[in-house]
């Protein structure tokens, strides 16, 4: 059976499986945007667009007078952009799939576009298919691939005029949008298409779903690629595959449809900034927390950096992912292939989270209590009920709380004055 061009049959789509058993993902934000590196990657909108003075004096502080955004495209170098190592970084990391921007709304593209003439990565800056050169390292590294692209343009003239149409005329969407979606899917082969740009324009303009069907029912990723939400104006969190909703969006109860969360190390920022300040970045127990919330609420965590550019991950950003990485590599069975359970969260408590696995229940802990006894209401124990801890040898000591649920006798921890590392897991077989 084919899809159709509608939304009631595009939604039918069973969502391929890898997505959901992935559960983690790392973002990357990167294109002209991290040449000025400053504010976020919106800089040419509040500078251009919205002519704020905080950037108008920023750009005459820092550069030429008449400088324009084009201006910046040639300094985008690339020099130190190693491929291979992001890929083997985020594989530490413990990503299953990696969400690249291809094209973010300033309409510089990642690869030559042959409709974006000299307003790509071959034709000027870095003189490189940096969207060829990552897939290839993550296919290496057995990591799914995932493209980030922005229907819309901010300065595109053909834009600007469909614009002023009402969005009736589609010159844009003909001549730009839509051969660049398609060259994507064809020359990559992505795992992920992650549409953005989605809302200034309904469906009718844009062709999502005609390029939805062509996705789903002819191109060379129709079994295994999956899609967000953003393909239209009134999308976002009803049609389309797997919800966003909204960026760094939290559910607070189970979703009945996948979904997924994407969250930036720096919370300020999705690109790159030089002036970025320790204290506005997420640290590794926040990462941690976000990653355990999201996961037992059914959803996937999208981790996001931005590259200088240069094409550096910068070593702070390299140790918040190796600290998520090793936290996976003891609590990933927890996370990984895992399904919500029938309770998401301690009632009493949100630092105390459930996932599951067929009959197996863990508990994610993400405060070490006081006197070593972890208390659990909403698991039943049975008498074959046995307790372990991920990354600990043995079994732990558990009895029937006199209310209900049960008490866990935790290892004994020396005493340090750090507070502990965050997030532990207890299994739990044989409790209901």
């Amino acid at each position: 059976s084919r899809y159709r061009p509608d939304w009631d049959s595009l939604d039918a789509r069973p969502l391929p499986a890898w997505f959901d058993q992935a559960k983690v993902g790392v973002f990357v934000h990167w294109g002209v945007f991290s040449v000025p590196a400053w504010g976020s990657e919106w800089f040419w909108w509040h500078w251009q667009g919205e002519h704020r003075s905080d950037y108008q004096r920023f750009v005459q502080r820092r550069y030429p007078p008449h400088t324009t955004y084009a201006d910046f495209a040639p300094r985008f170098t690339a020099h130190d952009f190693q491929p291979r190592e992001w890929a083997q970084l985020f594989q530490r990391a413990g990503a299953r799939y990696v969400v690249l921007t291809t094209k973010h709304h300033e309409g510089f593209t990642n690869w030559g576009s042959p409709v974006s003439w000299n307003w790509n990565s071959l034709d000027t800056g870095p003189h490189r298919d940096l969207v060829g050169e990552l897939g290839q390292a993550l296919r290496e590294s057995n990591i799914h691939y995932g493209l980030y692209h922005s229907l819309l343009e901010w300065f595109n003239p053909l834009y600007l005029a469909d614009k002023e149409s009402g969005f009736k005329t589609q010159n844009f969407v003909l001549k730009k949008t839509m051969p660049e979606l398609y060259d994507l899917v064809l020359k990559y082969n992505p795992d992920l298409i992650w549409s953005d740009g989605d809302w200034e324009a309904p469906e009718s303009y844009w062709n999502s779903t005609s390029f939805l069907a062509w996705l789903y029912n002819d191109s060379p990723v129709k079994d295994t690629v999956v899609v967000n939400d953003r393909w239209c104006n009134n999308c976002s969190c009803h049609h389309g595959g797997y919800y966003n909703c909204a960026d760094k969006y939290k559910p607070g109860t189970l979703p009945t449809h996948k979904w997924e969360m994407c969250s930036s190390i720096d919370k300020l920022s999705w690109g790159y900034r030089s002036n970025m300040n320790i204290s506005e970045l997420m640290d590794e127990a926040s990462i941690i927390e976000e990653l355990v919330q999201t996961v037992s609420f059914g959803g996937n965590y999208l981790l996001n950096v931005g590259p200088t550019k240069e094409g550096v991950i910068v070593p702070i950003f390299q140790e918040r992912l190796l600290a998520l990485g090793r936290w996976l590599d003891i609590n990933g069975e927890a996370i990984y292939e895992s399904k919500p359970w029938r309770v998401q969260m301690e009632n009493s408590t949100d630092t105390v989270w459930y996932t599951s696995k067929g009959p197996v229940v863990y508990a994610i802990f993400l405060i070490w209590p006081r006197d070593n006894i972890l208390e659990l209401s909403s698991p039943t124990p049975s008498p074959a009920t046995q307790v372990t801890m991920l990354g600990f040898a043995g079994t732990l000591k558990w009895q029937e709380s006199p209310v209900k649920g049960l008490l866990i006798t935790l290892p004994y921890m020396l005493p340090s004055p750090l507070p502990p590392q965050s997030g532990w897991t207890v299994k739990l077989e044989g409790v209901k």
